[in-house]
């Protein structure tokens, strides 16, 4: 049985992209599908750069949820956890794009966001072999607003302990899959008393922790060892083996900017996974990690889509071979 070093938790859905950017939800006229869904989008990325992955979710017994997995598993991640809920359906989440590129989530169409089979991630059936053999757990915190998936997590944070794992929590804030902002907010804090590594953005940050420094943030947080705190075109910021640093913004042509955290999140992982945790003592190879994860993330929003933009390693060689700062 092959092992994948890295799990990746949560959720797959279709991102259904407005085809004419700069339009109000009512204006759009047609949308796009493309796959996505945070881990999923990072279990992707990891298996193209080189890194065994495992996705853990559930998706619906339909024609959506099936192309997902098959896709998953086209590119070589290890589907063999994925569960497939009989009734509920897979998820859509539809997203509206500005002129250059950025985000705004629009909601689910007709449906709730319970409805939805990634709310119904069954603890009991996540498999414990998985961790036996893996080194890093990826976690977000979509998923801490529905019971059920909320148990699958706190389970595979027991394994992950009992295993030994390292957990990256990606905070990923979305309040359009929350009813109470401020339930949210207790769920992410305990989550995050359990974690190593954090990424979060600007705005999670200064949410979360009222200041973007990643040294101060690390310092509040016991267990963790490393903290990245992304901020668009003003770069990275990190806290990683004891070393603070920034990391500008790669200039890029920017199509999408959907997955490009997840990529960022991969490349950090992939770093780790070849280089091992060990060498963020170093201050040195802490700034080439965040370096190569910005590179990846940069890359992924050169094209439209989450999982079909992502870089194969060589494509980021290249493209730090010629952007190194």
């Amino acid at each position: 049985m092959a092992y994948s070093r890295v799990i990746c938790l949560g959720e797959i859905l279709f991102d259904c992209l407005a085809d004419q950017p700069g339009r109000s939800l009512e204006e759009v006229e047609s949308w796009t599908p493309y796959p996505g869904g945070a881990p999923a989008n990072v279990a992707c990325a990891l298996v193209k750069l080189g890194t065994t992955a495992a996705f853990v979710g559930a998706v619906g017994r339909d024609d959506d949820g099936n192309s997902l997995v098959q896709l998953l598993q086209d590119i070589g991640v290890d589907v063999s956890a994925v569960q497939k809920h009989p009734t509920a359906p897979t998820r859509l989440i539809y997203v509206l794009r500005s002129q250059t590129g950025d985000r705004q989530f629009a909601g689910f169409g007709k449906r709730d966001t319970t409805e939805f089979a990634d709310t119904r991630l069954q603890s009991a059936e996540i498999p414990q072999h998985l961790f036996e053999y893996a080194d890093f757990l990826v976690i977000g915190t979509l998923e801490l607003a529905y019971p059920e998936t909320r148990a699958a997590i706190a389970r595979a944070l027991e394994l992950a302990e009992q295993y030994h794992l390292k957990i990256l929590l990606d905070v990923n804030w979305r309040p359009v899959f929350w009813e109470d902002e401020a339930e949210a907010k207790i769920f992410i804090e305990e989550i995050l008393l359990h974690v190593d590594f954090v990424k979060l953005s600007e705005e999670e940050a200064q949410w979360l922790f009222e200041t973007t420094d990643p040294e101060d943030i690390a310092h509040r947080l016991d267990s963790a060892e490393g903290i990245l705190v992304t901020a668009g075109d003003k770069g990275c910021f990190y806290y990683l083996g004891d070393t603070k640093g920034r990391i500008p913004a790669f200039s890029v042509e920017v199509v999408d900017t959907t997955g490009a955290g997840d990529g960022f999140v991969a490349g950090f992982l992939h770093q780790l996974c070849q280089h091992g945790i060990a060498s963020l003592a170093s201050p040195v190879k802490a700034q080439k990690t965040g370096v190569y994860a910005s590179a990846v993330g940069a890359l992924t929003t050169t094209k439209p889509g989450a999982i079909a933009a992502q870089p194969t390693p060589e494509e980021v060689e290249a493209f730090l071979a010629v952007n190194f700062f």
